[in-house]
């Protein structure tokens, strides 16, 4: 019994924490949106553009624009079915595949609503690299970190070894960074475009992934959540008022 509380505590503050980072993350992307409203990013998106233009090569150009491709909605799409067979024949997680599917679709979906409800023009319309449409938050931003983000956290999960875990989530990192940088590089988004997009994307990342734990959860053990966890409080509760009346 003890131990089952010990569980459900760290169930709660694991799901506490991760509302509380998704709180902080709406406000950041709230600030921001308001100061897009206002025309107060400016300044922030010229230093970064004026960097990226300093930098540019040839070389560069053709390692950003396969870069690019990571995140593209071709690439990430026939990637999420590869991924979603592996779970479904390998690894037999339906929770897994269900959540992974709605982290991934609910992402283009979100990008498209934030994208009509904002209307901001892209610095630069280029078919090639898929850059069309209105342009934030960053699709390519927000859907890679959502997919690559979900794939760090199977891995995680997984039975393999601390160094292939912290390679893949160090690499993984690596990755989602670059691919929000090429499309500054590339010209088609403002940096505060992509910033939106990794913000926009950590949110819906996490509530994800705190669903698909609790579902989990709910599911492999005998106590039923809610009931375990207003257990919990009352006894806090309880031992609480007894300290107080000492």
């Amino acid at each position: 019994m003890e131990e089952e509380n010990r569980k459900i505590g760290f169930i709660a503050l694991l799901l506490i924490i991760g509302l509380g980072i998704s709180s902080l993350f709406i406000w950041l992307f709230a600030e921001l949106a308001e100061e897009l409203m206002e025309n107060e990013l400016r300044f922030f998106d010229n230093v970064i553009i004026s960097f990226f233009k300093v930098i540019e090569t040839s070389t560069l150009d053709t390692i950003y624009i396969i870069i690019t491709e990571f995140g593209s909605v071709w690439f990430l799409a026939t990637m999420s079915v590869v991924i979603i067979l592996l779970l479904w024949f390998k690894a037999k997680d339906k929770w897994g595949i269900l959540f992974f599917a709605i982290a991934v679709g609910g992402s283009g979906l979100l990008t498209w609503l934030l994208k009509q409800v904002y209307e901001r023009g892209r610095p630069s319309i280029n078919e090639e690299v898929d850059a069309i449409g209105f342009s934030f938050p960053s699709g390519h931003s927000m859907g890679s970190l959502i997919f690559y983000g979900f794939i760090v956290y199977f891995i995680l999960r997984s039975s393999q070894n601390k160094v292939i875990k912290l390679t893949s989530f160090i690499g993984l990192g690596i990755l989602i960074i670059l691919i929000g940088t090429s499309r500054i590089y590339l010209g088609v988004h403002f940096p505060s475009d992509v910033l939106a997009g990794y913000i926009a994307g950590t949110i819906w990342l996490i509530l994800c992934l705190l669903a698909l734990e609790w579902i989990q959860w709910q599911s492999n053990s005998q106590v039923r959540p809610v009931n375990a966890l207003r257990r919990i409080l009352v006894s806090s509760f309880k031992s609480g008022r007894q300290k107080l009346g000492r």
